[in-house]
């Protein structure tokens, strides 16, 4: 693995990111001061409920806006060019769709039952406890390859910008995301997720004009690089983008993002229609702007970094050196914020939705099950202990860190999309939809997915996604067709006759 070259230790760059982790920390220390008595799992999973309109909308901008996409993706977009920028796009049309077409009617039936997560849905639709415990291991398995991505860029990012270690950044980071969502849960998360958001596209605007300013402005940049890469200007990128790399990031990156857990749980969290219809508007328009901004400045940094791409030792370091680069000294640690907010508020976002999976899908529903009680106090223990664990091992793993992490987080995303594509979409909106068709697609479709990757095999050289999801819809259509249909009390909650 290539390492970003480091210089010395850059004091004005750290401050900023310090002051601003402490504000991350002092906000789940506020959430948890202002705790209202009642039910702890609604209150530290899904904030009780009450999330408005525009932090609903930042803390789902947030979910789609990983340090991937602020580091791997303009990456991807300094070497392939304009055509990378259709990335974005239908990044816009994943965040309208996942709050316009699953958001009104998650939060409709986890009222009717009083869900709390993704894995509550699946388990009443389906009256499955196995379906629901393989869909809480799928979450923890693919979340944590998602965190280590976000860790790892997150490290390098902070190493390039400030002049500190690897090592260092990963630690500050980590322990400050572990800390603040263990202790606020997720109305903490949504909070600093808001915050983060905000961040990101200040950083946005100050790494577009400074490295406008390094490259002699739009125009020079724009001339120059119709003379030396004239190809960037191709849709095709002259064969770098092809017509099935539009397809399966179309697929991967857009339409399947929808039923991310990570995603959907939102819906549960919002507090009336109203918010639900802001959230909309509001995330569709900055989703747009950070995901069309961060890549097209991605493309303008060949006019601060023009050499070949093995003089930077791979895309995920054109970010981080531009901005070591472009921006000056005493900006640096403002400019760095941004990225790494969106790595920060990732993490906290999975923390927690993976350690609902462990705390209230698995051990609260088989106490349950088994007619005991758990006392509040004893779910806040194991909750808090569960996150920090989680989030360890992550930081554990990120300690020796793989190469080209927007690879990694692509595995991981689409993981998640075909176990969860077909099982949430039929669910919710098909009555024929059954427990044997929910079962085998989503251990079908995850084991071909992994097995596919594994093995290096792809079909017409797409991304194993196309694997996973065709073979997991085809098995959903067989299991529903062979299996017994859903009772009647399953149909009466979901499909009410009118």
């Amino acid at each position: 693995m290539t390492t970003v070259p480091q210089t010395g230790g850059n004091l004005f760059a750290l401050v900023p990111l310090l002051l601003f982790m402490a504000l991350m920390v002092a906000i789940g220390f506020w959430v948890r001061a202002r705790e209202e008595r009642g039910n702890f799992v609604s209150q530290y999973f899904i904030g009780n409920r009450k999330l408005g309109g525009f932090v609903l909308a930042m803390t789902t901008v947030a979910t789609y806006s990983s340090v991937s996409s602020f580091v791997g993706g303009p990456g991807m977009a300094w070497k392939i060019g304009f055509g990378w920028i259709y990335m974005a796009v239908v990044q816009v049309t994943a965040i309208f769709l996942v709050l316009g077409m699953f958001g009104k009617r998650v939060a409709l039936l986890s009222r009717k039952f009083h869900a709390v997560t993704v894995v509550d849905i699946i388990r009443e639709r389906f009256e499955s406890n196995g379906l629901a415990a393989l869909a809480a291991f799928i979450i923890v398995l693919f979340f944590c390859g998602t965190m280590t991505a976000q860790f790892v860029g997150g490290a390098r990012l902070f190493a390039a910008a400030t002049g500190y270690s690897y090592e260092m950044g990963l630690l500050l980071f980590g322990l400050v995301v572990v800390l603040y969502t263990s202790i606020g849960g997720f109305r903490a998360v949504a909070l600093t997720d808001t915050c983060c958001a905000i961040m990101m596209m200040i950083g946005i605007v100050l790494l577009l004009y400074y490295v406008l300013d390094a490259g002699g402005g739009y125009t020079h940049i724009i001339t120059s690089l119709h003379v030396e890469h004239p190809e960037m200007f191709d849709p095709l990128s002259a064969g770098h983008m092809p017509p099935g790399l539009y397809l399966t990031q179309w697929i991967l990156v857009g339409i399947c993002t929808i039923a991310l857990p990570q995603s959907v749980v939102r819906g549960i969290s919002y507090k009336d229609t109203r918010s639900l219809h802001r959230a909309m508007l509001i995330g569709t328009v900055v989703v747009g702007f950070m995901n069309i901004g961060v890549n097209f400045t991605g493309i303008l940094a060949h006019g601060v970094l023009n050499g070949p791409e093995s003089a930077y030792g791979s895309v995920d370091n054109i970010i981080p050196l531009t901005i070591a680069q472009a921006i000056p000294k005493e900006l640096v640690g403002l400019a760095i914020i941004g990225p790494l907010a969106a790595s920060i508020s990732t993490i906290s976002g999975l923390l927690i939705v993976a350690s609902s999976a462990i705390v209230k899908d698995v051990y609260l529903h088989s106490k349950q099950a088994q007619g005991a009680q758990v006392p509040d106090a004893r779910l806040r223990r194991l909750s808090v202990v569960t996150t920090a664990v989680i989030g360890a091992l992550v930081f554990v793993i990120a300690m020796t860190p793989p190469s080209l992490i927007w690879i990694i987080n692509m595995f991981a995303f689409g993981g998640l999309e075909t176990a969860f594509f077909w099982t949430l979409l039929f669910g919710l909106y098909w009555k024929k939809a059954n427990r044997t068709g929910a079962i085998l697609s989503m251990a079908g479709g995850t084991i071909a997915y992994c097995a596919t990757q594994a093995l290096h095999f792809k079909v017409l050289g797409l991304h194993q996604i196309v694997i996973g999801i065709t073979v997991s819809l085809a098995l959903f259509l067989l299991g529903s067709y062979l299996g017994k249909p859903s009772g009647e009390r399953v149909m009466n909650v979901f499909f009410p006759e009118k």
